[in-house]
């Protein structure tokens, strides 16, 4: 499988906001978590905390509101909230997951993900949507010294399928996981939820999971 003059051996997803619509809910629950103790929320805080490492999330926080915010109190928040959601509604895997994740193993193309996600969440997430199956391995990010935007995670990815990063591509949704999985050395697709992100890395760039297997043939 080429892309473009690259030999492509394995793809390497991202979970939330690429795989499953969960991008959307952890934006939500990051501010209604923030406004239950008091702290307002902008979009742009929201969308710079996706795929963020723990520790760079918590440093984002204080940053922007000062040591009045406890990151670990507002981050259980976070979860107890959007845990009840997905509990009471579910979750949906994003337009073309299926045949895509079809078409790759057809092709014997390996899959892995890269997710800042915990290992047992992911697990539930993916099983629940019926793709748990598909990939050959998981990687967490808390599985790895840095979370994204470094490329422990990708590395890490690589390293497990025992391929050189560039036969590897990344599939991403955000800005600080495609700059982990080009500082890894991975090619990258972007499937962007947010239009103003056009402008922000110079990777190839698709409107949904459906134009990935065009690009690839």
């Amino acid at each position: 499988m080429r892309l473009n003059d690259n030999e492509i051996k394995a793809v390497i997803f991202d979970m939330d906001g690429l795989m499953i619509d969960t991008e959307k809910l952890y934006q939500r629950f990051w501010k209604e978590a923030l406004e239950f103790y008091g702290f307002h929320a902008t979009q742009e805080l929201l969308l710079n905390l996706r795929s963020l490492s723990r520790d760079l999330a918590k440093q984002l926080l204080k940053d922007t509101f000062g040591n009045s915010v406890d990151y670990s109190q507002v981050r259980l928040k976070r979860v107890e909230l959007m845990d009840q959601y997905i509990f009471n509604h579910g979750v949906e895997k994003k337009d073309g997951l299926d045949h895509l994740l079809d078409f790759l193993k057809q092709n014997e193309i390996r899959m892995a993900v890269a997710t800042a996600t915990e290992y047992e969440r992911t697990k539930r997430y993916l099983s629940a949507v019926n793709v748990f199956h598909y990939f050959d391995y998981i990687v967490c990010g808390t599985m790895v010294p840095h979370g994204k935007p470094a490329p422990d995670i990708y590395q890490k990815a690589v390293e497990l399928l025992g391929l050189q990063p560039k036969e590897c591509l990344a599939l991403e949704d955000s800005p600080n996981g495609a700059n982990s999985a080009l500082s890894a050395g991975c090619h990258v697709i972007m499937v962007p939820e947010h239009g103003n992100e056009e402008e922000e890395l110079a990777v190839m760039k698709v409107c949904s999971l459906n134009e990935v297997i065009g690009l690839l043939r």
